[in-house]
């Protein structure tokens, strides 16, 4: 099986971050776990710097600005996502649910991500990942998490 950042950060996020965030764990401990969950020490290091550079780029908290110019994707973003996931980073930032700094984040982490393309499922870990990691983001966090896993999906109000 080919693993990638993604499935390391997945295992993370689904078994160490997303049931108890505050609980402190250190590098060494979280990547002895991974090494036993049958990651490699690549793959898990690589995690570990994307996470690293997603705490590091936390947006500030100004006032988002609404109506605010076009997005303009260059050649490398084009070439990894999608039209479905350019329509859908464009729908979470008019919709509220992603402020245009947190766009750019989650377009980011998405290149990051070490992958020839990124589909409209990773794009959506993603963008929860970063919402998780923002302060303030609480309610954009559960209206995500709701669209991913909920029985009957909330429309944004």
């Amino acid at each position: 099986m080919k693993e990638t950042i993604l499935d390391v950060l997945l295992y993370l996020f689904e078994n160490y971050f997303y049931d108890d965030p505050d609980a402190v764990r250190d590098r060494d401990s979280l990547q002895h776990g991974l090494i036993q969950a049958g990651f490699s020490p690549t793959e898990i290091s690589k995690a570990f710097d994307w996470l690293e550079e997603l705490a590091n780029q936390r947006p500030t908290l100004a006032n988002p600005r609404a109506n605010g110019p076009v997005r303009v994707y260059v050649e490398a973003e084009l070439d990894r996502l999608d039209r479905e996931c350019l329509g859908f980073l464009m729908f979470l930032e008019q919709n509220g649910v992603l402020d245009a700094d947190q766009r750019e984040l989650a377009l980011d982490r998405a290149m990051a991500l070490d992958q020839e393309e990124v589909d409209l499922d990773d794009l959506k870990w993603v963008v929860l990942m970063v919402l998780f990691n923002q302060p303030g983001a609480e309610a954009a966090f559960a209206w995500m998490e709701n669209q991913m896993f909920g029985d009957d999906p909330e429309p944004i109000n």
